[in-house]
């Protein structure tokens, strides 16, 4: 399945663009999203142990499964006040 992931402050910042394409196994989890992101992008790689991530909306485990057609999203921490 095909996984468009939007990305937030510093992981966007880092890649220079809003989201990216992915491809993962149909029933794939949060965890394997991670671990593929990482492959793809590994200047995201020391970001990704302290990422959230959202889908449609609502925040999810690692092993949750990612149906198809969601919105996903990748949350970095942030700080500042």
């Amino acid at each position: 399945m095909n996984v468009r992931l939007r990305l937030f402050a510093v992981m966007r910042t880092t890649l220079g663009r809003s989201h990216v394409e992915l491809e993962l196994p149909d029933g794939a989890t949060v965890a394997q999203l991670r671990s593929k992101l990482a492959e793809d992008y590994p200047a995201l790689s020391p970001l990704l142990p302290t990422c959230l991530f959202a889908i449609n909306g609502n925040y999810a485990r690692d092993e949750q499964t990612i149906p198809s057609d969601s919105e996903v999203a990748c949350i970095p921490p942030v700080s500042g006040g």
